[in-house]
């Protein structure tokens, strides 16, 4: 499931859950909805390359990974993970649920 959400400066964000109603991915803040609309209905031609997935590491040793559009800009961010793998596993469930997501036109 994808949320769309208008924040209190008029900016847009959306996150994208779980089945289970975990966020997975908590995007940036977008100026219009417009802009918004565009960046969801592009994610899933986006998942078919590795480069827009960033892997990094917080300052306390947990992992993270950034969604970056294909001219770099981060779009969303995920969760922090304990491990390298549990990070890993949230990019795999990422693309298998953005690729549900178009699959039954939600995105």
């Amino acid at each position: 499931m994808i949320e769309i959400k208008k924040e209190k400066d008029n900016t847009y964000r959306f996150n994208l859950r779980t089945t289970g109603g975990k966020i997975l991915l908590k995007s940036v803040h977008f100026p219009d909805k417009e802009t918004i609309q565009k960046t969801v209905v592009g994610l899933s031609p986006m998942m078919e390359s590795a480069s827009v997935f960033e892997r990094k590491t917080d300052h306390s040793g947990k992992f993270l990974f950034n969604l970056k559009d294909r001219s770099g800009k981060v779009i969303g961010s995920s969760q922090t993970y304990g491990s390298e793998a549990g990070m890993e596993n949230g990019i795999k469930n990422l693309k298998i649920r953005i690729a549900a997501l178009a699959d039954t036109n939600a995105l």
